[in-house]
């Protein structure tokens, strides 16, 4: 260093000393510089000395020692010379007591720059000397805090201990003069919290945890309403390998949690939304740590969803996005779980009727006509929210209402909501809980939003029946509930026809009735008037039908294994009479005869076997309606593909001359090993509780003389077998005629206990099955010619 330099008022001696190696000299030029700023009331000349420049308003010779002693000395290139004067400048912040303040900027800035020294020694002194400079300013340092602040973020990460310990000394102080000051500029600091958040050192985030914890409990300080700020980077200090780090994380969210439960009208939902979802997502890398990421995200999540209402609507698609895979984890992740299915519940509940409205109603809703004024409109928006909060089931939570001038913008992501339930559907990793969890959603939506969800029908459709191939019974009752309001809500009305079959565009759907003057629906024009006992069907009830059975068609497996249970669920969810109306109705076009056979077999088993068809089976046993008449000779020209189910139909509905009449047929056509296995299955339901009444009519041999006629035609068909024997034994139970005249009156004329039919030309019902049976034997007769295996003859 030239030594020639003028230093004053430092003397050549205190300059010499400020660049000895040893630290005992340096420190006695430091006392000397004290001396010099009259620190010691025992120098009287130094008494002077100040008292001089304070009374000339002396600052320039004040900021011309600081200056000297940083260029010179705390900047210079030698060590030693950094070192005094580093000591040199804490020593004028002392000297100038509570004056240091006006200085400030000039003692701080060179010490800082010592930060990042090489030297670690270098870096200690440099962290005791602003120790020394804080400690005498106090509050004054706080219009400097962002940058002390970057400068011990630093130093916190420090490799060396003793310097860590003194940051920490530094640290202590800095927090201690935040909290007694009710001055700190919040506003500057989060920009720098919000950057140096994302640290990835320990001990960095340490620091920034522990200040961020000191700030929250400052009354004076509001934090919260900067937590969208920084609340991405606390959720990643959340995934740290350190547990303590953890914790303290941990800690710092449960208390910003606390404060958002009790002040919720201030929070910014809406800002931070977003952030949960993504956090809501698990990686793939260090998976332990991000589980505690999720479960707080969610539970997060599962609070804000219950305090905001709705509106975090707009965001609904990416909650569903994070929370429906949790639907399916197991009892390892039983909170996240749990969490999960809260958010999903609370989510659906905050759906909607007024959802389904378009903006425009929305708007003629909100403001009467010819009310142009902002403040008549928003208390509008207010009401509308307000009952439809209280329309979802919440009574026992607090709502956040958001600032009426938000409100209209609070609208429902429906087509986002649609894409991910159906991204789900179509993933084939989709867990049963989470396939069900996707099916309620879809179900909900057509239930609260009809108008809007049938826009998405015809791209959900295929999904939803290839559905019902899941091996879940319980996905299957989902699905089938999906497609069932899918089939019968009004929305679904079109006067475009919903039905495949584009070559009979007006196949008609008789409507149950026990109602006179019900009308028909008609596939493929306006859909008349119906049955007010039954539910309407819109045009995609026949689509559907036409689908379901084009499925069993291509998956045989899925006919034999669950064909009978999802036509029983539906029959419950629909009306039976429409689903076996317009099965039979299709099945009478059925190209593959097979299948057609195969078919009405199921469903025949179904009618005469199940309990959901109760009301069905009494409709048809006694034919008494016209429109029960209709659902027979419907029902009738399809079983034709099937003699066995034909002459069952016949038994169900007491139309026992034309059942004899259908088995003396019987020998004409191709008896096969199959055949006569369904002749065996018959002759067993004869014997269920279904056919009570057939047995009972047998003691009535005077007015069912062809019912015994059948049932023997039956027994001629059988061979020797145990079923042979059990219809023997039967018909040999039939009691004489003679014996059973009654004795009182044997003049009165013999009635029909039955009520008269409509007229059904069972006539032409007997061309049409030999026209049926005739393809199916030359369709059998092209199979044999092809196969090497043909159909097994008696």
């Amino acid at each position: 260093m030239n030594t020639e330099k003028d230093f004053s008022p430092l003397t050549p001696n205190i300059v010499r000393a400020l660049n000895d190696k040893l630290y005992e000299k340096r420190k006695v030029a430091a006392l000397e510089i004290e001396k010099l700023f009259h620190l010691s009331a025992s120098s009287q000349s130094s008494v002077r000395l100040v008292r001089e420049f304070v009374a000339q308003n002396n600052s320039a010779q004040i900021r011309h020692v600081i200056q000297i002693l940083a260029t010179e000395f705390a900047l210079s290139q030698h060590p030693h010379s950094r070192k005094g004067g580093l000591i040199g400048l804490a020593a004028c912040s002392i000297a100038l007591g509570k004056d240091s303040g006006l200085y400030l900027k000039e003692l701080i800035d060179p010490v800082l720059t010592c930060f990042n020294d090489s030297d670690s020694r270098l870096r200690y002194y440099a962290c005791e000397a602003l120790y020394n400079i804080v400690k005498v300013a106090r509050g004054a340092v706080l219009p400097h805090f962002n940058v002390l602040f970057d400068g011990l973020s630093k130093l916190a990460a420090d490799p060396d201990p003793n310097v860590k310990s003194g940051s920490e000394l530094l640290d202590r102080l800095l927090k201690d003069i935040v909290t007694e000051s009710n001055k700190f500029d919040l506003v500057a600091f989060v920009p720098l919290l919000r950057e140096r958040i994302y640290s990835n050192n320990q001990y960095a985030r340490q620091f920034i945890i522990s200040w961020i914890h000191v700030l929250e409990s400052v009354p004076d300080i509001n934090l919260l309403d900067y937590l969208p700020e920084f609340l991405d980077g606390l959720f990643q200090i959340l995934g740290d390998s350190s547990k303590e780090i953890r914790r303290m994380c941990e800690v710092v969210l449960g208390e910003f949690l606390k404060e958002i439960k009790k002040n919720p009208s201030s929070v910014k939902f809406a800002e931070m939304a977003n952030i949960l979802v993504i956090h809501c997502q698990v990686s793939d890398e260090s998976k332990s740590t991000n589980d505690l990421i999720q479960l707080t995200s969610m539970t997060w999540m599962r609070e804000f969803i219950q305090l905001a209402g709705r509106v975090v609507l707009p965001y609904s698609s990416g909650i569903l996005t994070a929370v429906l895979p949790c639907l399916s984890y197991d009892d390892r992740k039983k909170s996240t779980k749990e969490a999960a299915s809260a958010c999903n519940h609370s989510l659906m509940k905050l759906v909607t009727p007024e959802d389904d409205e378009d903006d425009e109603e929305s708007q003629t809703k909100s403001s009467p006509p010819g009310d142009g004024t902002p403040s008549k409109k928003e208390g509008d928006l207010n009401d509308s929210l307000n009952e439809s909060q209280e329309s979802v089931g919440f009574s026992n939570i607090s709502f956040f209402t958001p600032a009426s001038s938000d409100r209209s913008a609070v609208t429902l992501d429906l087509d986002g909501i649609v894409q991910v339930l159906d991204r789900h559907l179509h993933d084939s990793s989709t867990g049963m809980m989470t396939c069900i969890a996707v099916l309620k959603w879809l179900y909900h939506l057509y239930i609260k939003t009809p108008r809007k969800m049938f826009k998405h029908t015809d791209s959900l459709f295929p999904m939803l029946l290839k559905t019902l191939s899941d091996e879940s019974d319980e996905v299957i009752l989902k699905d089938l509930e999906v497609l069932a309001e899918i089939a019968s809500s009004p929305a679904g009305q079109t006067d475009t026809s919903g039905s495949c079959d584009s070559s009979d565009s007006k196949t008609e759907l008789h409507i149950p009735g026990g109602v006179t003057g019900v009308q028909p629906v008609v596939v493929g024009s306006k859909v008349t008037d119906l049955s007010p006992s039954t539910p309407s069907m819109n045009s995609y009830f026949y689509k559907f039908m036409i689908n379901l059975l084009k499925r069993f068609s291509l998956e045989r497996k899925l006919l034999e294994m669950r064909g009978a249970f999802i036509i029983r669920q539906l029959c419950l969810l629909l009306h039976a009479e429409n689903i076996f109306h317009s099965m039979a109705d299709i099945l009478l076009k059925e190209e593959d005869l097979k299948f057609a056979s195969t078919m009405v077999q199921t469903l025949n088993t179904i009618l005469l076997t199940s309990a959901e068809l109760f009301q069905l089976r009494n409709q048809l046993k006694d034919l008494r309606t016209q429109e029960s008449c209709a659902l027979f000779c419907c029902l009738y020209r399809s079983w034709c593909h099937n003699p066995v189910a034909t002459v069952s139909l016949c038994f169900l509905t007491q139309n026992y001359r034309h059942a004899y009449d259908l088995i003396q047929k019987f020998g004409d056509l191709e008896v096969t090993v199959d055949f006569l296995m369904e002749v065996d299955k018959l002759v067993q339901l004869i014997e269920s509780p279904i056919f009570t009444y057939l047995r009972l009519q047998l003691l009535d041999v005077e007015h069912n003389p062809y019912l015994i006629k059948a049932l023997y035609g039956l027994l001629m068909l059988l061979p020797q077998s145990q079923v042979f024997q059990l219809l023997s034994h039967r018909l040999s139970c039939v009691p004489n005629p003679e014996l059973m005249r009654t004795v009182e009156d044997p003049k009165a004329p013999v009635k029909d206990k039955r009520l008269p039919q409509p007229h059904i030309d069972y006539s032409e019902l007997l061309q049409h099955f030999d026209r049926v049976q005739s393809k199916h034997l030359e369709v059998r007769h092209q199979r044999a010619g092809r196969s090497e295996h043909p159909d097994r003859k008696l």
